[in-house]
């Protein structure tokens, strides 16, 4: 069965790929017609999401929110097909990072960086910065459940230099790499809401959070940075580095995650529409503050 869907489904995602953007864009609002006005995909969870982290705004501006974040979302995903086929120059013309000498900076530091982003604007298309460093980038990802998608953006991935490693993975990777000592960027999309049995950390606006990135940084002493995307126009993004931690060891507990969850925080309070807000990462929002010091490996 798993095959089969792949089957179908590649074709499809093939033309769409070779799509110009012009005509991606044309087709894209199309698809959020549909998706937003005919089958109203996720509409209650988004709703109740910006009721939770927005319930400073009026109804009528949550719901201005709401239909710019569909139209946004059904660009995000066309841009991450059109990643099968996209050229050099095209990704690194429509994704541009502010500030390159971060990268050759932290690079010089010697010691392998933690990644931080949130699942906001284009974090499928920040790979792209592969292209641009001496180090290893690897995304750490949750395995897609069809293989042969999996092996897809995997292969997809590969083409911009990067690799993606499982969660349950990663520590035993990292550990390799820092004995070995090969040199990593390593990315984390850590704003997802964990189970509730391994929550171990309450934050304010987010709620309950993953603090694997945390846990891993001060475990194998990654110098710890949080990558701000920001849309610049349909199609096009920008990206900045921002150092948070760089002896990750000396940080007490939970305060590396804090710092990145209010950056977070003010990402998505300047530009609310840009957010993922289809994940359901407001489900345990109620919960306080967990006293358990175990911390327990994100997911994207």
């Amino acid at each position: 069965m798993q095959l089969l869907a792949f089957v179908l489904a590649y074709p499809f995602l093939w033309c769409v790929s070779m799509l110009p953007f012009r005509a991606l864009y044309i087709f894209s609002d199309i698809i959020c017609f549909f998706v937003y006005h005919v089958f109203g995909y996720r509409k209650q969870t988004v709703r109740k999401n910006l009721e939770i982290a927005l319930p400073h705004l009026s109804i009528t501006e949550r719901r201005t929110i709401e239909k710019k974040f569909f139209r946004h979302m059904c660009d995000m995903f066309l841009e991450m097909i059109k990643t099968m086929n996209i050229s050099d120059k095209e990704i690194k013309d429509r994704f541009v990072f502010t500030n390159m000498e971060m990268i050759r900076e932290y690079e010089e530091k010697g010691k392998s960086v933690a990644l931080l982003c949130a699942h906001y604007a284009s974090w499928e298309w920040l790979v792209v910065m592969a292209k641009y460093t001496s180090f290893r980038s690897i995304a750490i990802y949750k395995k897609i459940g069809n293989k042969y998608f999996d092996k897809l953006v995997r292969k997809i991935r590969s083409r911009l230099h990067a690799e993606l490693v499982e969660s349950k993975k990663s520590i035993e990777l990292i550990q390799y790499n820092n004995a070995n000592k090969i040199k990593a960027f390593y990315g984390f999309a850590s704003d997802q809401s964990p189970q509730l049995s391994k929550a171990k950390y309450w934050d304010q606006f987010m709620g309950l959070v993953h603090t694997g990135a945390e846990m891993l940084a001060k475990k194998l002493d990654l110098n710890v940075l949080f990558v701000k995307v920001e849309k610049v126009k349909r199609g096009h993004y920008q990206a900045t580095l921002m150092p948070l931690v760089e002896n990750p060891k000396s940080v007490p507990d939970y305060e590396i995650t804090s710092i990145y969850l209010r950056e977070v925080e003010k990402q998505i309070l300047e530009a609310p529409e840009y957010y993922f807000w289809t994940h359901n990462r407001w489900k345990h929002s109620g919960k306080k503050k967990a006293t358990d010091k175990t911390m327990n490996v994100p997911t994207l």
